[in-house]
This record gives structure tokens, C-alpha cells and sequence, in this order.
């Protein structure tokens, strides 16, 4: 996995800005303050407004309708009355963002995997677990898509350019190295998981443990990854009948 510096932006600015995305949907999933990040040390801190940590999931359950994906990836940038700026098409992809938040956090099949880790990780299993279920979607890519993942994400990237002028501030500053690297084309890598994790856990200012979450993969590897064959058909179920 590639750890180049992208202007100013290192591998280490965008694993700060992964576990600030994190901060804002701990709150709302245990109703508690996760321990405070000095997040005068962020370059991205003005933009730390998002939710998920899933971005290659919800590409994917976009589909092919271009505005409904731009909307599915900016869903989290996108706060109350703003969604009466875009056209509909957009708009429905941000509804469609929140509703796969809303059915993947409520789950049975989520909560198991989540109860797995939460005895030793506690409030950061949902994050954790986001990350082992885009994994799966990323290595196992070949069984939802005709489409080489490398191909695919070097599409996105070209795709979202068309409408830049209406993605939200933080969008933008997280696409400048997002495409650079290919995030989410490594993610299908153990090594990557690690990386970010371990980077991730440096960065709280308690003992997260989240530096040991690739082992906690790779000891129940099987488990995760049948829980997440479980859980996605069921999702794209939910996903194929959104609004109909």
C-alpha cells in the first residue's frame, strides 16, 4: 500500500481524518463522549463532518445513476436544508445514504460482528467494523461486479470530477488524496486495514487497543466474513427497494 505524501497531506493526515469521521456516529451510537482528539493538530479538521467509515459500499450500492452516487458519497457532507441544492437526482442519493446507515447499524448480523469485538474495543466496534466488511466487499469485489476494482475506483474518481463544483468543501479536501493513493482500492489489503487501524489507535489519547484489531481479523476471519455474506445480500435487498 502506498504511503506517499500528497501535497501536504501524508497517509498519517487521512488515518487522523478516518478516526475524526468516527467521533460524530460513536456519540450517536452510545450517547457518550469518546475521549477528545486535539484536533488543532488536523489539517482537516474544518471538514470533519461525516459519519461512516464504509465509502466503497456505498459506491457500490449506488448503481449505475450517476447523481444517485455523487449523492451516496457526499451523504454525510450534507447537513439539513443544503440537500435543497441539488437536483433530485442527488437528493435521492443522499436519502439512500442514510437509509443504508440507518438498516446496516440496526442489523442482527452487524451486531454479531460488533459484539465480537466489543469486549476489547468497546465504543469503536461499529468503526472497526465498517472497515472488516469493506474489506470483504473489496477483496471479494469480482463476485458483485463484472467490473476489475482498480477500474472501477479509477472510474469513480474520473466520474466525481464532472461534478465538482457541487461537492461540499470537506468532499473535495478528502478526494485530494483518496484519489491519489486509491484508498479504496487497498483496502482489500490486511496490510492497509493494519496501517490505518494502528494509525488510528496512536492518535487516541487512551488505550484503544484498535492497533490489534488486523489480529482480531485474522483470528476470526472466517466468522467476519460469513457475517458480512450474511448481512450484504440482505442489504442490497433493502437498497433494490428503496423508495419504490
Amino acid at each position: 500500500m502506498r504511503s506517499g505524501n500528497i501535497g501536504e497531506i501524508t497517509f498519517d493526515d487521512f488515518v487522523r481524518f478516518l478516526f475524526c469521521l468516527s467521533l460524530k456516529r460513536l456519540r450517536a451510537h452510545y450517547k457518550s463522549k469518546p475521549a477528545s482528539v486535539n484536533l488543532k493538530l488536523l489539517k482537516l479538521s474544518p471538514y470533519l463532518k461525516g459519519e461512516k467509515m464504509n465509502f466503497l459500499a456505498h459506491l457500490y450500492l449506488s448503481g449505475d445513476d450517476e447523481e444517485i452516487l455523487v449523492g451516496n458519497f457526499i451523504g454525510d457532507f450534507v447537513k439539513g436544508a443544503q440537500m435543497d441544492h441539488y437536483s433530485q437526482g442527488i437528493q435521492k442519493g443522499i436519502r439512500l445514504h442514510r437509509s443504508i446507515d440507518f438498516y446496516t447499524d440496526t442489523h442482527e448480523v452487524v451486531l454479531q460482528s460488533k459484539i465480537r469485538l466489543r469486549e476489547k474495543f468497546r465504543h469503536y466496534a461499529p468503526v472497526i467494523v465498517d472497515i472488516y466488511y469493506d474489506h470483504f466487499l473489496a477483496k471479494d469485489w469480482s463476485n458483485f461486479s463484472k467490473i476489475p476494482l482498480l477500474e472501477y475506483t479509477e472510474s469513480f474518481y474520473e466520474l466525481i470530477k464532472k461534478y465538482f463544483e457541487q461537492l461540499p468543501k470537506g468532499v473535495i479536501h478528502m478526494l485530494s488524496y483518496m484519489s491519489r493513493d486509491n484508498w479504496l482500492y487497498n483496502y482489500q489489503f490486511i496490510e492497509g486495514i493494519n496501517k490505518a487501524l494502528t494509525g488510528m489507535s496512536r492518535r487516541t489519547k487512551f488505550d484503544s487497543k484498535m492497533e490489534e484489531a488486523s489480529l482480531a481479523l485474522k483470528k476470526n476471519y472466517s466468522e467476519f466474513e460469513k457475517e458480512f455474506h450474511l448481512f450484504f445480500p440482505d442489504l442490497e435487498v433493502h437498497v433494490a427497494n428503496f423508495e419504490k
